[in-house]
């Protein structure tokens, strides 16, 4: 029970995502939505997907040492946003998968245990 609710919130969220990378209804990954308003967010696919080509550029200004927008990323296959667009629907895919394999053996365990607790009911034993 508990984990078919986690999987539920863990779908949701993984739903957002999609939504989010996509710009579907009104959302937009250039905002700072992820973050609160809090720091930068940066997807990690960002930087690290196939074939990317990372080198840090020299800050602008002094100070800037913690920005990540002196990053400088070329040579990307896939757009970052598809990416994250994939990973979300192989965690939901793989979530609920796993749900449902869950549920069938305990419904099957449950089955097992109501043959051996009604079988001498049964009609012909």
């Amino acid at each position: 029970m508990v984990y078919t609710v986690w999987t539920a919130l863990w779908v949701t969220w993984n739903v957002f995502i999609i939504c989010f990378y996509l710009e579907v209804g009104g959302l937009s990954k250039d905002t700072d939505l992820m973050t609160f308003n809090i720091s930068v967010h940066r997807s990690w696919w960002r930087e690290h997907g196939p074939g990317c080509v990372r080198r840090v550029l020299p800050p602008s200004a002094h100070g800037m040492m913690n920005d990540y927008t002196y990053v400088s990323v070329t040579g990307c296959i896939v757009d970052f946003q598809y990416l994250e667009v994939i990973h979300s629907a192989i965690q939901i895919l793989l979530s609920v998968s796993v749900t449902f394999v869950s549920l069938s053996d305990q419904d099957s365990s449950l089955l097992a245990f109501y043959i051996s607790t009604f079988s001498p009911c049964l009609p012909g034993r």
